[in-house]
Order: structure tokens, then C-alpha cells, then sequence
């Protein structure tokens, strides 16, 4: 399991007493261990693909803050924040580009809103941007 492989990399982190690392490890588990919670109380286990979602939620989260960082031209943190983001980069799937999803859409016999959004979180869950999906499908 992913988690597994980020526990690991937080002692690693702890043992070689990188801060940063360190860091957003343990924001990333903290997080992990509330959806955990939670996913137990509605009688649930948590997949691979949950840990996939956290990690680009917290991406998404380190980005903001990386944008705001630059807008107040503090170089020092906003480097901090973009390797955190490249540690967390590293557990997440390929996205799908413009043009894959593009491919896909046109493969598909029923192309209404509805249908391709269903399709592709259904196959391409935490592998593409349901916002991109939702771009291209209105440009066909």
C-alpha cells in the first residue's frame, strides 16, 4: 500500500533529520489517519485509491500556498513548499494530458456530460482532473 511506503519514508526523514521531509509526512498521515477514522465508522477500509485522493488534496493545498509564497516574495519558503510537493509528487499516478482524454472522449459512443464524467471516474479515478475532463468534453 502506498501509506506503507510513506511511513517508511517519514523514519527515513526522521532518522536523517530532514525538516521539510518530515513535515509534510506528517501532515500527510495525520490526514490519513482522520480519513481512516472515518472510513471505519461508515464501516469502510481505506483503498489505495482514498490515499491517492488525500495526497492530491494536500498537493493541491501545498500549491495554493506556494502561489501565495511567490505573490509575497518569500523565495526561501515557496522553494520549501515546491520540494514538498515534488516528495508528494512521487505517490501519485501519471495524469491523463489534454489530448488522452481528448482520445478517450472520442471513443466513447455516448459522449453526453453525464455519461463521459461517469466514465472517467469510474476507469480513470485519481488519474486525470475532473475539471480538464469536463474542459475538453465542452470543446468537442
Amino acid at each position: 500500500m502506498i501509506i506503507d511506503e510513506i511511513k517508511k519514508q517519514n523514519m527515513i526523514a526522521l532518522k536523517n533529520k530532514d525538516k521539510l521531509a518530515r513535515s509534510i509526512y506528517s501532515v500527510l498521515l495525520n490526514k490519513h489517519s482522520l480519513l481512516e477514522m472515518q472510513k471505519k465508522q461508515a464501516g469502510e477500509q481505506m483503498q489505495d485509491a482514498d490515499t491517492i485522493k488525500l495526497i492530491q488534496k494536500v498537493s493541491k493545498e501545498l500549491n495554493e500556498e506556494a502561489e501565495n509564497y511567490k505573490k509575497a516574495d518569500k523565495t526561501d519558503d515557496y522553494e520549501n513548499i515546491l520540494k514538498q510537493q515534488s516528495l508528494l509528487d512521487e505517490y501519485l499516478p501519471k495524469m491523463l494530458s489534454e489530448e488522452e482524454i481528448k482520445n478517450i472522449i472520442d471513443s466513447l459512443e455516448d459522449k453526453s456530460i453525464g455519461a463521459v464524467m461517469k466514465h472517467f471516474k469510474q476507469n480513470y479515478a485519481g488519474k486525470c482532473d475532473m475539471g480538464m475532463v469536463n474542459k475538453v468534453l465542452r470543446q468537442s
